[in-house]
């Protein structure tokens, strides 16, 4: 008799068969209820799979259906009818089907078997539609890592957006410089829209697009980001035509590839590739000096510098964004630096080795200036320089880094630090040295900080971690104040 603990024992196969099985009989509900001496009621829940059934019960029931128990358990369904009532009922029972407000189905014998079959693989389709956005941590961690191998493939430098951009700019006759915001609400006209300032602005949210109205809302003042760079973003999307995210990897693509037609605009390739040119002539490449040209953030400016360096001149590179515990939010590279990563390759969530510039810039007596170093690693000898931004999550160090071989073309590349990593070995910075650990194995006990958002699914949705409800209420306020202020002739 097999255990009814265990969580493998399918309840509602179980009352399928009972069923299946007085059916074949032609035996009423009532008739078997009273055989085996329950209510009718109670029965009725067996078969539905709403009650588990006593041992002595079950019994019962194989003895007045004449047949063995065995029977009854078993895992299989009985008939292709008995299969699709199981598997709605199992659809029934999935969180997604509350959502749809609809009341449940009951298979009644007068109900064709098409007819079901059609219902259960709807049901079945809008489930792994929901499921597909409510993407895992590995699961999300596998989309990055196959991103950033096509990112390393094209040495992170897509021709297709570049000209996208290109004709943008093109279309509004820039000619070099600082992009201004003149020349962003030219744009945004460009594509149709016009650019709207809303207090009320969703927290979850960057910026809100009314697609019928043709306008774009943004905050007040956008916490820790350049509004230009948010209003270019949200342009992307329209200028490279994507469409609702399909999935997670869908939908990440969609994030980095308007990142990039943003940075393409605010730093044109047209420009800033004679620049850096030049620059690398007269061995003072700098991302201080490119950010300072086109009046964009140093992460931007390192960004764009990665864009630009493998195409343009030569440059092999690598680029991360760290904290100041080391943990990598973002990191790039096509000259062979050993980043950390884990069993699914990827390097987000991972700490940089304690000797690596993005480490070391946190420690140094001028954090917020530029901070160079030489670091010896596996595969050969680095030139970093990194600088530590502020931004409204914190701190975060934002390093670019070549093979020694390209270091004299950059300006500071002789900076008097030298490092040694031998990372990813444990025994390099992962492991305590071993006089402190013979003093302290097992009489320490630390208390580790939660990080909850490692064992949760991420924000579900069609824009992960965008809550649809205050989007369209904040959408449905604006069209509201809009049709009073045309009837009030303003």
């Amino acid at each position: 008799m097999p255990d009814f603990s265990e969580p493998t024992f399918d309840l509602v196969t179980l009352g399928r068969r009972v069923r299946h099985t007085r059916r074949a009989q032609q035996l009423t509900l009532a008739t078997l209820a009273a055989r085996v001496g329950t209510a009718t009621s109670a029965l009725s829940m067996i078969e539905n799979g709403r009650r588990e059934p006593k041992l002595s019960l079950l019994h019962k029931l194989a003895d007045a259906l004449d047949v063995p128990v065995d029977e009854l358990l078993r895992p299989e369904p009985p008939s292709r009818r008995a299969a699709l009532e199981i598997a709605l009922e199992r659809e029934r029972r999935h969180p997604s089907f509350a959502t749809l407000g609809l009341p449940p189905l009951r298979p009644g014998p007068r109900v064709p078997t098409d007819v079901l079959a059609h219902v259960v693989a709807l049901h079945e389709e809008l489930r792994r539609r929901d499921e597909r956005f409510a993407a895992t941590p590995e699961a999300a961690r596998r989309a990055n890592v196959e991103l950033r191998r096509r990112m390393r493939a094209q040495d992170n430098y897509f021709p297709d957006i570049e000209d996208v951009a290109a004709q943008a700019l093109a279309a509004i006759g820039y000619s070099a410089g600082a992009l201004q915001q003149r020349a962003i609400a030219e744009l945004a006209r460009h594509y149709g829209f016009s650019l709207h300032h809303a207090a009320d602005l969703p927290d979850s949210t960057r910026s809100v697009s009314d697609l019928a109205r043709r306008r774009i809302y943004l905050p007040p003042r956008p916490a820790g980001h350049d509004e230009r760079h948010v209003i270019l973003q949200t342009l992307g999307h329209f200028a490279l035509r994507h469409t609702d995210p399909q999935d997670f990897a869908d939908f990440l693509r969609q994030r980095v590839e308007a990142n990039y037609f943003a940075a393409a605009l605010l730093v044109p390739e047209r420009t800033a590739t004679p620049f850096l040119l030049e620059a690398k002539r007269d061995r003072a490449l700098s991302m201080e000096d490119l950010r300072d040209i086109f009046a964009v953030s140093y992460e931007t400016a390192a960004h764009r510098f990665t864009n630009l360096a493998t195409r343009h001149l030569g440059l092999r590179v690598h680029f991360t964004r760290t904290d100041a515990t080391g943990t990598i939010y973002k990191a790039y590279e096509n000259d062979g630096l050993p980043y950390p990563a884990d069993s699914t390759g990827a390097i987000e969530g991972q700490l940089a080795c304690r000797h690596f510039a993005s480490r070391r810039v946190f420690g140094s007596t001028d954090r917020y200036g530029t901070y160079t170093q030489l670091t010896d690693t596996p595969t050969g000898t680095y030139f970093c320089t990194s600088h530590v931004e502020p931004s409204a999550g914190g701190e975060f160090a934002v390093t670019v880094g070549v093979p020694f071989a390209h270091a004299k073309w950059f300006r500071g590349s002789e900076p008097g630090r030298r490092r040694r990593s031998t990372c990813p070995a444990p025994q390099c910075c992962r492991l305590p040295p071993q006089e402190l650990a013979n003093r302290w194995a097992g009489q320490a006990w630390p208390s580790a900080r939660a990080h909850s958002h490692l064992l949760a699914a991420l924000p579900p949705g069609v824009f992960p971690g965008v809550d649809s409800t205050d989007v369209y209420a904040f959408l449905e306020r604006h069209a509201a104040d809009d049709e009073v202020d045309g009837q009030s002739g303003r």
